[in-house]
C-alpha cells in the first residue's frame, strides 16, 4: 500500500481510504464491519465517516454510520486508525441534513453540537480529520475557521478539512486562517473521476499552491464504472437506481451521473481497461490516485464482493500510454457530468 500526507500535516495515510456513505442502508452492520475488516487487514489506514450518513438522509438514521464504525472501531486498535467525519452545512440549500431537525450550519453553535454528537457516536475521544461537509456562504468564514482551531486546540480534532468546495470558497477559508491565526484546511474532498474531472479545470493548481490535498470521493462516478449501469441497466439495490425510484432531487443526481455521455465514456473506458488485462473498477481507482495533489482516494463499497478490485489498485501506477489514451476519451466525450 502507497502512503502520503495530508497536506502540510504529519498525517501519513494510505493511498486508499474507505468510505462508509452505505453503512446503515445499503450494507448492514454484519457486512459493514466485513468490509471494514478486510480493508484493515490490506493495509488500509484511512476511513471516512459523516454525521449526516447513510444516504440518501433520513432523521431516522441520523447518525447511524458513525454508531456502527464506532462500534467497529472498540474493536481495534484506535492508533492504527485515521478516522475522518464531517459536520453538515446548511439545510436551507440543494440538500437537507438529517441532524439537528435540518438545522445545520457551520456556525459556532452547530459545529460544537456535531462534533460533540459524532464522539459519542464514534465512541472516541477524537477524529483525526474534521470537514465541513459542504460550503455555508452565510457564515464568515473567520467564525467557522475560528471554532475549528478550536477543536484542534481542545483535542477533540487533529487536522481539519473542506468538502464540495469551490475554489473561491477555498481560498476564503484559507485567508481567514492567516488573517485570524487559525488552524488552515488540508485538505478537500470534492467529486473526481473519468467522468467528472472539473476538479484539474481551477482546484488543482490551488492545491498545488497551497499544500492542501485532495482527497477524491466517488472515483467510480457512482458506480457508474463499474459498468453496471451500462445498456440502460438499473440493477436492483444499486444507489441510481433506487434514486430513480426515489424521484426528486436523488432523481435528478441520478441523471447527472447516468446519462447518454457517461455511460458512453464508461463504455470507451472498459475498452482500455480490457486492453491492458485490469478490471475497469481497477483502472478508475488507480487513476485517481495517481495525480500529483491527490493524497487518498475514497472508495465505497456495499458488499465484500466488491472490495478485492479496489484493492487491486493500491500499488497499480498507470503507464504513459494508458494515461494518454484515457486522456484522449476525455477530450472527446468532454465533461459527462455536465
Amino acid at each position: 500500500m502507497q502512503w502520503k500526507r495530508l497536506g502540510g500535516s504529519p498525517i501519513s495515510v494510505s493511498a486508499i481510504c474507505m468510505g462508509t456513505m452505505t453503512f446503515g442502508n445499503q450494507a448492514d452492520e454484519a457486512m459493514s464491519h466485513r468490509i471494514l475488516d478486510m480493508s484493515l487487514e490490506a493495509g488500509i489506514n484511512f476511513f471516512d465517516t459523516a454525521e449526516n450518513y447513510p444516504v440518501p438522509p433520513k432523521e431516522e438514521w441520523a447518525g447511524r454510520t458513525e454508531e456502527i464504525v464506532g462500534r467497529w472501531m472498540k474493536t481495534k486498535r484506535r492508533d492504527e486508525i485515521i478516522l475522518a467525519t464531517k459536520v453538515s452545512g446548511p439545510s436551507h440549500g440543494w440538500l437537507k441534513s438529517s441532524q439537528r431537525a435540518g438545522m445545520t450550519a457551520l456556525d459556532r453553535h452547530n459545529i460544537i453540537s456535531a462534533i460533540e454528537a459524532s464522539l459519542k457516536r464514534l465512541q472516541t475521544d477524537y477524529v483525526d480529520l474534521y470537514q465541513t461537509h459542504w460550503p455555508d456562504h452565510g457564515t464568515a468564514y473567520d467564525e467557522t475557521m475560528e471554532v475549528l482551531d478550536d477543536l484542534i486546540r481542545a483535542g477533540k480534532v487533529r487536522i481539519v478539512g473542506c468538502s464540495n468546495e469551490t475554489s473561491w470558497g477555498l481560498m476564503k477559508s484559507l485567508a481567514a486562517s492567516e488573517r485570524g491565526g487559525f488552524a488552515r484546511y488540508v485538505t478537500i474532498q470534492n467529486n473526481f473521476s473519468l467522468n467528472n474531472r472539473r476538479f484539474e479545470d481551477e482546484l488543482a493548481q490551488v492545491c498545488r499552491q497551497e499544500k492542501v490535498s485532495l482527497i477524491p470521493y466517488s472515483p467510480l462516478a457512482g458506480g457508474v464504472l463499474s459498468g453496471k449501469y451500462q445498456g440502460g441497466a438499473t440493477p436492483e439495490g444499486a444507489r441510481f437506481s433506487n434514486y430513480i425510484r426515489i424521484g426528486g432531487r436523488q432523481a435528478a443526481m441520478a441523471r447527472r451521473f447516468v446519462n447518454d455521455k457517461s455511460l458512453a465514456a464508461t463504455a470507451r473506458y472498459m475498452e482500455i481497461a480490457a486492453s491492458i488485462g485490469m478490471s475497469l473498477v481497477t483502472l478508475a481507482t488507480a487513476w485517481s490516485k495517481n495525480h500529483d495533489f491527490v493524497a487518498s482516494t475514497i472508495v465505497g463499497a456495499t458488499h465484500t464482493d466488491q472490495v478485492p478490485d479496489i484493492l487491486a489498485a493500491a500499488d497499480v501506477t498507470l503507464d504513459a500510454e494508458t494515461l494518454k489514451r484515457i486522456d484522449a476519451v476525455s477530450k472527446e466525450i468532454m465533461y459527462p457530468m455536465g
